[in-house]
């Protein structure tokens, strides 16, 4: 299966965006659709940050404005519930919903509104108290309780999508966590632990969140590059960084 590009341009972290939600203008938005688009994105991922109760619109907005310039399809990217059924009352097409942890209240919420609405949802590898597992043992074993969880509220096993976490370079032991990262997406796209391949993400910004004038993108290249050789199906990035875009147009022209 080819890699998948998701784009995670429409992040609330980008300035451009946080204005355009502050002052609900589309156009800054579907700028950023296009060009996310014509990078070659294959989906766009709508992430419109923290937001309180009197802010939950901004999701429904984002998925609005975006529609009206492309019809890619969009992962829906918040850890509330409500914020997320805010989008999908708008979506013209099933969005991916990202994503579900261990912890209660998202197995309590999101678990059911996936359900519901038939879509796929990502399965982020993190306990009951949001922390992710250093190792592969505890990232396999956090993968199965996941999945269980998610089976018995009525989805399967073909709508769930995996993100075993990377680390932040700032992390201590982040290179031998890369290293399990990758260990954990081979294994679950080997099939070996339910019978059948499992699909797999990965935020490739989460490495250098925060320092990007600290380490260079040719880091975030070489992780791409391990977890496509993994099997790794679905990739999160900067579309419009060229060196990344470069190293998928390597590793797709490869496979």
């Amino acid at each position: 299966m080819p890699l998948i590009i998701a784009a995670d341009n429409l992040h609330v972290l980008n300035p451009v965006v946080a204005q355009a939600l502050d002052g609900l203008e589309p156009r800054p938005l579907q700028e950023l659709a296009r060009r996310v688009e014509q990078a070659g994105a294959n989906l766009i991922d709508i992430n419109p940050g923290f937001l309180p109760p009197r802010r939950h619109d901004r999701m429904a907005f984002m998925v609005e404005a975006v529609q009206q310039v492309t019809n890619l399809r969009l992962i829906l990217d918040s850890p509330d519930a409500r914020v997320l059924a805010r989008g999908l009352a708008v979506a013209n097409q099933p969005p991916i919903l990202n994503a579900c942890t261990l912890e209660a209240e998202k197995l309590r919420e999101i678990l059911p509104l996936a359900a519901a609405h038939g879509t796929d949802l990502v399965l982020l590898l993190l306990d009951a108290r949001s922390f992710p597992a250093a190792a592969l043992e505890g990232k396999i074993t956090l993968a199965l309780e996941l999945r269980a969880h998610a089976l018995a509220a009525g989805l399967t096993d073909a709508q769930l999508i995996y993100d075993p976490v990377l680390p932040n370079l700032t992390w201590p032991d982040a290179w031998a966590q890369m290293g399990e990262v990758v260990k954990t997406v081979r294994l679950l796209h080997g099939g070996e632990l339910w019978g059948e391949p499992a699909r797999t993400m990965a935020g490739l910004s989460n490495l250098r969140s925060g320092l990007r004038h600290t380490y260079p993108v040719r880091l975030e290249e070489a992780a791409l590059a391990l977890l496509a050789g993994a099997g790794l199906n679905l990739a999160l990035i900067d579309v419009l960084q060229p060196g990344l875009m470069e190293t998928v147009r390597v590793i797709k022209q490869a496979g």
